[in-house]
């Protein structure tokens, strides 16, 4: 059995992350005419992904399981006090879900090519996370929780071009497609330090 202290520098990392990635995706990303497709919270939230994975490699899908549980219950506590409680909950709901399956994937293909398991199980899990983030935190059938990111009741609501060019959505659908993109091109950038600290490490024994 995986010794608990072992894992707790991976919580408080998962912790950190998280609620830095709550409080800055309620803030577009306004330079370079990107606040209409994205949000600072899209180029942090990755990092949850690749402490995920390491830790799923060193000590297997239990102890990975113990950092999500651990770092989602420190996550929303802290972030219902720093962010907002629409906020807080669609975090939640949407990290606990992404990282399990993020397990499962990586858990699943861990025997592949080292790349071959982050790289996937990040994918899957960036998706589902988006699609449960954004809907509850900026959807106008949510909005009885609170107003998300400041502003006031359905100003998530108005359309824009879909990624500053396409067809009018509302706005809160073409940051999750902003955000996403982003996600996804800083969780490829993650497999550099994931193989580093790969190549510096061995899993270790009678993981769980």
């Amino acid at each position: 059995m995986t010794r608990i202290y072992a894992v707790w520098p991976f919580v408080a990392a998962m912790a950190v992350t998280v609620v830095a990635s709550n409080i800055l995706v309620q803030y577009p990303f306004s330079h370079l005419g990107l606040g209409e497709i994205l949000t600072w919270g899209a180029f942090t939230y990755p990092a949850a992904f690749l402490i995920n994975d390491l830790t799923n490699r060193r000590f297997g899908p239990v102890a990975a399981r113990r950092v999500v549980l651990v770092g989602f219950a420190l996550a929303v506590l802290l972030s219902i006090w720093l962010a907002t409680p629409r906020i807080a909950l669609a975090s939640g709901t949407a990290f606990l879900s992404a990282q399990l399956l993020d397990t499962a994937v990586f858990n699943r293909l861990r025997g592949d090519a080292w790349w071959r398991a982050p790289l996937i199980s990040t994918l899957i899990g960036s998706v589902l996370d988006t699609v449960l983030f954004f809907s509850i935190a900026f959807a106008g059938v949510f909005a009885f929780l609170d107003t998300g990111l400041g502003l006031s009741d359905g100003s998530l609501a108005f359309e824009v071009p879909l990624l500053g060019f396409g067809a009018m959505v509302p706005l809160w659908f073409s940051l999750a497609l902003g955000d996403f993109g982003v996600k996804i091109l800083v969780g490829l950038a993650m497999l550099v330090p994931y193989r580093g600290i790969l190549a510096i490490t061995q899993p270790a024994e009678a993981a769980g």
